[in-house]
């Protein structure tokens, strides 16, 4: 490898929150930023410059190991507590060379974890698995020097605890497709997932990490990380600082000069053709910018631009020669190949690009098809779509919102449509299919209902207030509903008559649920001579319409399982 023409490999930092991402990172840059973030969670995206020679002096193993290190150092990520930017995308693949998927070891996968592994497994991006908090494994004690060494040191209790722990995780990546191993024990790192132990309280197993890092990227993405002539980034954010927008990026290709002109992507991923006012790039381990004339990839910087428009974060930026026709068709390309959609489905708006495409790759896992999908705030246009769901199918009546605000005047409720918001990935794909499932059911429900009521009402032997022609008395249903023309049974399974007329509060009601007292009409009775023992009434239900219920017993609450039962007996349903 020439040096010259080689980059910093990217390296995306990613986990389950407190998990202790930014805590392991923190640690390999001996800073305290997790300490000043709100409730010690990652808010922001941000990035790391970790040059080659501090490298060197954090991990003398790489020295010890005879380890030749040409890479130029690392540019490191930290990715907030949800997966959109382990998504981050950019001409021809994933940004990140390699990640870093931080699992506490005493709690192994969980589910944001699991969202991870399948976005990392979706684009193919390489990574290898800091197993943090070893520091809280009962009895563990930390020693100086070799890691393996410090393992087999440990108390025998320790120890087995350390190997059964470890051990579960390597059977649960193999659900995911992976073979894993601890990093000492793989000869060959193309065909088996590393497991690096560490704690970032103690230090203990970082050096070990930092030396995996710098083996693998010497080792297996020279041909990655040649540098290119032209410059092309990612933007990530837009950031504010007094009356100022910066644009926060990573340059991962080429060199970008204060002099070019540059094409960012706007709201609506057309080519919008600028100047630079201000470039400036990541200080090595530090979040402090410095004011450059020429930056080289890769590496993290802030620009502000020239002029005023609504960019898109998540888009890539590239140097303009000319060619807005090709930029245009690129970054459409790009907004069409990240935005698919259905010709049915559910409503889906994220905060940028890399979070909404990171959105619909995990609703697709989840075979929910998406009828449209948008970047920015939930507006009208939104409900508009939503409500015209509500003909085609009311489970696609939603929309979910991914870190997005809600506009003014926007109401849910004036269409009978459902708004989801959530700031972590996972969580908003959970409640949205419990609350489809709950739809689902009631849906179900409401049609299976349709062909006769399950119901079980109380008679209120106080309440006669004509007792024939028609017989009207009190009841109060216990279990169901009932409704004008359901036809009721006794105790005996005895034929009791149709329900005419219902009444509540001296208004006429077409239904009536659980726990509601009213006086019903029933022709053909005389309730002293027939109603004088009876104290409950059912539905009559026939025998095929009894195996339709028992069939979707699963829509049914348990009150209405144990009523069915009651009337499996009463009417002996063979």
């Amino acid at each position: 490898m020439e040096h010259k023409k080689i980059r910093q490999p990217i390296i995306t930092v990613c986990g389950h929150v407190d998990h202790g991402k930014t805590s392991i990172l923190d640690r390999l840059r001996q800073s305290s930023i997790r300490e000043g973030e709100a409730g010690g969670i990652t808010q922001k995206i941000s990035f790391t410059l970790y040059p080659a020679e501090q490298l060197r002096a954090a991990c003398p193993l790489i020295d010890e190991h005879g380890i030749r290190l040409d890479i130029p150092g690392f540019l490191f990520i930290d990715t907030p507590g949800h997966a959109a930017f382990t998504n981050l995308r950019k001409r021809g693949g994933s940004l990140a060379d390699i990640a870093i998927l931080v699992i506490d070891i005493n709690e192994g996968i969980k589910p944001q974890t699991s969202e991870v592994i399948q976005i990392l497994k979706l684009n193919k991006t390489p990574f290898i698995i800091a197993l943090n908090k070893i520091d809280n494994i009962h009895g563990w004690k930390k020693y100086e020097g070799d890691l393996s060494r410090s393992i087999e040191t440990q108390a025998k209790n320790t120890t087995q605890d350390f190997q059964e722990k470890y051990l579960t995780l390597i059977g649960s990546l193999q659900s995911y497709g992976f073979d894993s191993d601890l990093f000492y024990n793989i000869k060959d790192f193309t065909k088996k997932i590393a497991l690096v132990p560490c704690s970032a309280k103690t230090g203990e197993g970082i050096p070990e990490l930092i030396m995996v890092l710098c083996g693998l990227s010497q080792k297996y993405l020279e041909n990655r990380l040649t540098l290119g002539k032209d410059a092309k980034g990612v933007v990530l954010e837009i950031k504010k600082e007094k009356d100022t927008h910066y644009l926060e990026c990573i340059l991962y290709d080429g060199e970008l000069s204060r002099q070019n002109q540059i094409a960012v992507a706007n709201i609506n991923g057309e080519p919008l053709i600028t100047r630079i006012r201000v470039l400036e790039e990541i200080l090595p381990l530090s979040s402090k910018f410095r004011p450059k004339e020429k930056i080289t990839a890769a590496t993290g910087l802030r620009m502000q631009i020239t002029e005023k428009a609504d960019v898109l974060p998540g888009m890539p930026f590239v140097v303009y020669k000319e060619n807005k026709d090709e930029i245009e068709k690129t970054f459409k390309q790009q907004l069409t190949e990240s935005i698919k959609t259905n010709k049915q489905g559910i409503i889906a708006k994220a905060d940028s690009l890399g979070s909404l495409e990171a959105l619909l790759a995990m609703l697709k896992q989840e075979k929910i098809s998406v009828v449209k999908a948008g970047i920015g705030s939930i507006n009208k246009s939104d409900v508009i779509s939503a409500k015209a769901n509500l003909k085609i199918n009311e489970l696609d009546a939603i929309i979910i919102g991914f870190n997005v605000g809600i506009d003014e005047g926007v109401n849910e409720e004036e269409g009978k449509i459902k708004i989801m918001k959530e700031e972590v990935i996972y969580k908003l794909i959970e409640e949205l299919k419990k609350f489809r499932e709950e739809k689902r059911k009631e849906i179900e429900k409401t049609r299976l209902m349709g062909l006769t009521s399950l119901a079980k009402i109380k008679v209120l032997h106080q309440h006669v207030f004509r007792n024939t022609n028609p017989a009207i008395f009190g009841v109060k249903v216990e279990t169901g509903k009932i409704t004008p023309r359901m036809s009721l049974i006794d105790e005996n399974n005895e034929k009791v008559g149709h329900i005419k007329n219902m009444q509540s509060e001296n208004k006429s009601v077409t239904e009536a649920t659980e726990g509601m007292e009213l006086a019903i009409s029933v022709s053909g009775v005389n309730f002293e001579r027939r109603m004088k023992n009876v104290n409950f009434l059912y539905s009559d239900i026939s025998e095929s319409q009894f195996k339709v219920f028992r069939k979707n017993k699963d829509l049914l609450s348990s009150k209405e399982l144990h009523l069915l039962d009651a009337l499996e007996k009463i009417k002996k349903v063979q």
